[in-house]
């Protein structure tokens, strides 16, 4: 075999190994999807599914799936797919695994700029805007004062998220204690990740689509950035504009994922760190199986928020969470 074939045949084999993780994962997604959409106060069964899949079936099976049940899974998975990205993102700049939208203070950012707006009786589009504002503001303030006179370093990056975010929080319990007695339910249940009014799929979906399509490309360039600024910068990265370039996406990914169902944490920190032990550390693979990841987890977790204790439903971050916890704790004692 010639040098040439070697390394076409070696290039092919890395493409497979890449692929397979990824078709599973999409089938994951699609059952992830069926479940959603199958379970609830009415069973509709996986034949009475594929009959109205195929334009036919009952018309209270067709109003459930479509009206109801279909776009609140979109939505979650949406949203889950989003957070996995951010965090991925995040972890890879920061070249730390506990590094995410939540814990760094993004999360808590972006929610007290769309309590404002909501308080304000802002409209949507002007929540999901101020969202991004406050994730970004949250963004400066955390890299800006983690970096100081020097470079930061992981530890006071970490400590600087963890008091931002417990500021953040303050500032939300004051909102709380101030707002209107008719918004505070509401704003309760959001806060605490809630997918229940979450009808419009697309734009967390769309969001999510474009976003990869973005980083995918700067696959290699990541791998590069992964191992320190200095060994990118000195294979010829531009590395502060990647940094900051990616640090708004995570930014934007945050905010939006906000906007669409509150703040719900664990997500972006437990899937990609759980997939990069799984299938290593190449981010032409890490990225998009985070985003078929995150949203399988936040679409199955949807549905036991809203079954677990039917009628009554509970917040999906509250399932996140109670998944999270005992998960992220496994880890840590497997890699003492």
């Amino acid at each position: 075999m010639s040098g040439a074939e070697t390394t076409t045949h070696v290039i092919q084999a890395g493409a497979g190994h890449r692929l397979r993780p990824l078709l599973w994962l999409s089938a994951l997604s699609l059952l992830a999807l069926g479940v959603a959409v199958s379970i609830g106060s009415v069973t509709v069964t996986p034949s009475e599914l594929l009959a109205v899949l195929s334009g036919e079936g009952e018309r209270l099976h067709r109003t459930l799936i479509f009206e109801l049940r279909l776009p609140r899974a979109l939505a979650a998975f949406g949203t889950g797919a989003l957070l996995a990205l951010a965090g991925a993102l995040m972890q890879v700049l920061l070249r730390n695994p506990l590094a995410d939208p939540f814990v760094l203070g993004l999360s808590g950012g972006a929610a007290v700029a769309a309590l404002l707006a909501m308080i304000a009786g802002l409209g949507a589009a002007l929540i999901s805007a101020s969202a991004f504002a406050g994730a970004l503001l949250s963004t400066l303030i955390v890299f800006g004062l983690a970096h100081g006179t020097g470079s930061w370093t992981p530890v006071r990056l970490l400590l600087t998220g963890v008091v931002m975010a417990t500021g953040w929080g303050a500032i939300i319990t004051f909102l709380l204690a101030i707002s209107p007695m008719e918004q505070l339910p509401g704003m309760l249940y959001w806060l605490m990740g809630d997918l229940a009014y979450a009808q419009r799929a697309w734009p967390v979906l769309c969001l999510a689509v474009l976003s990869l399509l973005v980083v995918m490309p700067l696959g290699r360039t990541l791998n590069v950035l992964a191992r320190g600024g200095l060994a990118a910068a000195a294979l010829g990265v531009a590395v502060r504009p990647v940094e900051w370039a990616l640090y708004l996406l995570a930014s934007l990914l945050t905010a939006v994922a906000v906007t669409t169902a509150g703040s719900i944490g664990f997500v972006g920190l437990m899937v990609p760190h759980m997939l990069r032990l799984a299938l290593g550390n190449d981010q032409r693979l890490v990225l998009p199986a985070s985003l078929l990841a995150g949203g399988i987890l936040l679409t199955l977790a949807d549905t036991l928020a809203r079954t677990l204790i039917a009628p009554q439903q509970l917040p999906v971050g509250v399932i996140t969470a109670m998944l999270g916890v005992p998960g992220f704790l496994l880890l840590l004692y497997r890699s003492r």
